[in-house]
């Protein structure tokens, strides 16, 4: 028996059961005496009762569960439906009948006999299937790591089914003792070659709770590759929602650099965006196409998508017209330095919130056009800010990076000269509020490392880093943007100051190339280090030394005070350096973006000789 809704062999068992509680109670309570109630009365009374327990059990939901499965919270759950039907059958009885000469303890027993009936041949079921599994049992052996409720749901489906036997844990305290009859034979942090040694058989798959820190992931990642064990991941309570058996995932890149979740206030979000009109520079880039996704989610009267390029522009209005087809949008070609062309999208949309995510962010591009790169990081930061003023728009967020932090290339000072212009206009006060939210590096961005190594990986190697010890930090673009709109809720006396997202800890470049190879199942690959480029440093910083950093009501979002320019100075200087600019004057204007941004200190490699691992 499947034990389904949709079975009605279940359905006609669990009647029957019913119908015969009432005289087999009989028949225990007042023994031989029995027929002289006669069997119309029997009869009468067990088919009232089974038409009762059919109509209590039509709301019931212990149908839905399937027989071989059966645990305590279903055994509890036919013993209140049993009480259910018992309670109404009462009174039906004894409007019928009266009760006459009928004893009161019966209906108890009945009750009990029921329960019995309906209990015993599920958890029969169940423990023919678990001997019946335990003995003839070749799944896949596993070493599961980690805690939570994920683990239990695991070793219980693993316990039921022919595709995963686990035989070992690596659980948090507890050595020597079993959690559902598999043994624990190391914490989470102990010696992957240790637990191994200890296991009275080698597992071959390494599966790890979604609740682990990622240090822990990448340590077990790393020493399972070695032991030649295949790795996976459990899904989320989220994603298992609504399965019965979950199963494990495979390990993704985000896995491996994951970190605990932030708390965010979903209702301010939804609040500061539904039912205005929204504006999205740069809405058909890694970033900009995820805040359009995640503005459209929350309503916005209005939402107007902005981008120079025509078919990320196009792209990005086609997956919103498919995904979110009833968020009134417009899209429009446009560069933010041209000035005329913004003000006459402006002019268009009249955006309360303006989401500022153009920008030019490759770093060696950057460097060898540094002119261009000055123009539309600045210029047109300027730009939109300016118009976010002119037409009166309640907020404008702008996007920066961590490279703006003590920049050694042109993109970071570019940046860092943006962020001083916002804030510089922010402590001017008026109506339009001027928000910086300052992150590192993302994962799967267009130009990023990630989809580097995996095109190299799909040629066959070598992957190429720059410098061993290299490092960056790293978040998922979903989880960047779901900080950068909460970050923009933020009101905290905030003016002229800058949110800064915690990124946890920097991940070295050649360690990723590593743990990527070893996703790919590859062993043939090298890694070969080519030597630091123009303006590439070792490691980036999110705050500057001299940035005061304070706390906010959300974790993973920090607030801190940036060194600030007078605007009317600034605006004298940064005249200058687009007229320089605008001449294409490179030199020129390195050197004058130098003078804005004291803290920039290009760095210009030696020539290095590639070498491979």
């Amino acid at each position: 028996m499947s034990g389904t809704l949709r079975n009605p062999s279940v359905w006609s068992y669990d009647a029957a059961a019913a119908f015969l509680s009432f005289p087999l109670a009989m028949l225990l309570r007042v023994g031989a005496a029995a027929p002289a109630w006669g069997v119309s009365f029997l009869v009468q009374n067990a088919a009232l009762f089974a038409v009762v327990w059919l109509g209590v059990t039509a709301a019931a939901p212990i149908h839905r569960s399937r027989w071989r499965y059966t645990s305590l919270p279903d055994v509890l759950a036919v013993a209140r439906t049993a009480l259910a039907a018992e309670l109404v059958f009462v009174p039906l009885a004894f409007f019928v009948s009266r009760l006459a000469t009928m004893p009161r303890s019966l209906f108890v027993l009945q009750l009990a006999v029921l329960v019995t009936l309906l209990v015993l041949p599920r958890v029969l079921l169940r423990y023919f299937r678990e001997v019946t599994v335990g003995v003839a049992h070749v799944g896949k052996p596993v070493v599961l790591v980690g805690g939570g409720p994920e683990v239990d749901l695991f070793l219980r489906a693993a316990a039921e089914s022919p595709r995963w036997r686990v035989v070992g844990l690596m659980a948090g305290g507890g050595v020597g003792t079993s959690i559902r009859g598999v043994p624990v034979a190391g914490d989470v942090d102990a010696d992957l070659i240790d637990v191994l040694g200890g296991l009275s058989e080698r597992p071959e798959w390494l599966v790890v709770s979604p609740s682990l820190p990622a240090s822990s992931v990448r340590a077990l990642f790393s020493a399972g590759a070695s032991e030649g064990l295949q790795m996976g991941r459990l899904p989320t309570m989220t994603e298992i929602r609504g399965s019965e058996v979950p199963d494990v995932r495979p390990f993704a890149l985000e896995d491996l650099l994951h970190r605990p979740t932030a708390t965010l206030d979903r209702d301010a979000i939804r609040r500061f965006v539904a039912g205005r009109r929204c504006l999205v520079t740069g809405a058909g880039g890694s970033i900009g196409s995820e805040l359009v996704r995640q503005v459209a989610a929350c309503g916005p009267s209005l939402l107007m998508l902005v981008d120079h390029s025509e078919y990320n522009l196009y792209a990005i209005d086609l997956e919103l017209r498919e995904r979110a087809p009833d968020v009134v949008r417009m899209s429009r070609i446009c560069n933010v330095r041209d000035r005329a062309r913004l003000d006459a999208v402006f002019a268009e949309c009249q955006p309360e919130v303006v989401f500022h995510a153009a920008a030019l962010k490759h770093v060696p591009m950057v460097e060898h056009n540094p002119s261009e790169g000055v123009l539309t990081n600045v210029g047109g930061s300027r730009n939109v800010a300016d118009m976010a003023v002119r037409h009166s728009a309640s907020a404008m967020v702008m996007i920066s990076t961590d490279k703006a932090v003590h920049p050694t290339n042109v993109m970071g000072a570019s940046k860092r000269l943006a962020e001083c212009y916002v804030s510089a206009l922010d402590l001017l006060g008026g109506p339009t509020r001027f928000v910086t939210v300052r992150f590192g590096n993302v994962l799967g961005s267009s130009g990023s490392v990630v989809p580097l190594f995996e095109r190299q990986l799909r040629r066959g190697g070598p992957l190429t880093v720059t410098h061993p010890e290299i490092e960056r930090y790293f978040m998922t673009i979903s989880e960047a943007v779901q900080l950068v709109l909460q970050a923009s809720t933020l009101s905290l006396g905030s003016e002229g100051k800058l949110f800064v997202l915690d990124m946890g800890s920097p991940v070295k470049i050649a360690e990723l190339a590593r743990q990527m190879i070893e996703l790919s199942g590859r062993d043939d690959v090298d890694i070969v280090f080519t030597g630091l480029r123009p303006g590439e440093k070792l490691t980036e910083e999110p705050l500057h030394l001299a940035e005061h950093v304070l706390p906010t009501p959300v974790s993973g979002i920090f607030l801190a005070s940036p060194r600030t320019v007078d605007h009317t100075l600034l605006c004298r200087g940064i005249d200058a350096l687009l007229s320089l600019a605008a001449a294409q004057r490179d030199d020129a204007v390195v050197a004058r973006l130098g003078a804005l941004v004291p803290e920039f200190d290009r760095y210009v490699p030696p020539s290095v000789a590639g070498g491979s691992v």
